[in-house]
């Protein structure tokens, strides 16, 4: 009996950990990928913000949506993300504040300021598209978060794009390390945990 359970045990862990490998291999081919392409909505994950400032990661990130709507891939951007530690602001209001201050009119830019996870976020503004009738969005995130979301957006039935940010040290262990973590929280909400 005790054998039987072990090799149970052995069978279980063994099939984890090649779900998250061949998770993370296809995370990490995702994050690679530009996608963006004429959609509905450049969606911009939200990050942390410093008192109504854009963290360096949240500036890199709606840097990259701006360039997109520059270019004339969608006419609205959706910033995303709740208040963090502080109440005063949230990520997504930050978001808008910059996008509007770099020129983009304020009737271009959709807000979705209550998520305050990438599952929460992603239902939100999966929502807030319905409900405008919008079909298709250009996801806007560091790479190694894009295959979540997208999968995220079309589990809602949308058409999803991934264009990453551009960032250096992709190669380091600690950026592959995010693969992992992203293929373990896409996993754990395929079966229905919300991470």
């Amino acid at each position: 009996m005790k054998r039987a359970v072990w090799n149970i045990a052995v069978a279980a862990a063994s099939a984890a950990m090649l779900a998250i490998s061949w998770t993370a291999i296809r995370i990490e081919h995702q994050a690679s990928r530009d996608e963006a392409r004429p959609a509905d909505v450049i969606v911009v994950l939200g990050a942390a913000e410093y008192r109504g400032r854009p963290s360096p990661v949240l500036k890199a990130r709606l840097d990259h949506a701006l360039d997109l709507y520059r270019r004339g891939l969608a006419p609205r951007v959706m910033t995303t993300g709740g208040a963090g530690g502080e109440t005063v602001f949230t990520e997504a209001a930050v978001g808008r504040d910059y996008l509007t201050s770099q020129g983009v009119p304020p009737e271009a830019v959709v807000v979705e300021p209550e998520g305050s996870t990438t599952v929460a976020s992603t239902a939100l503004a999966g929502e807030i598209m319905r409900r405008m009738g919008m079909q298709s969005a250009i996801v806007v995130s560091d790479g190694y978060h894009i295959y979540r979301v997208k999968k995220m957006l079309e589990g809602r039935g949308l058409t999803a794009y991934g264009s990453p940010r551009p960032e250096r040290g992709r190669d380091s262990v600690a950026y592959r390390w995010n693969y992992v973590k992203q293929a373990v929280g896409y996993l754990l909400w395929s079966c229905g945990v919300p991470v």
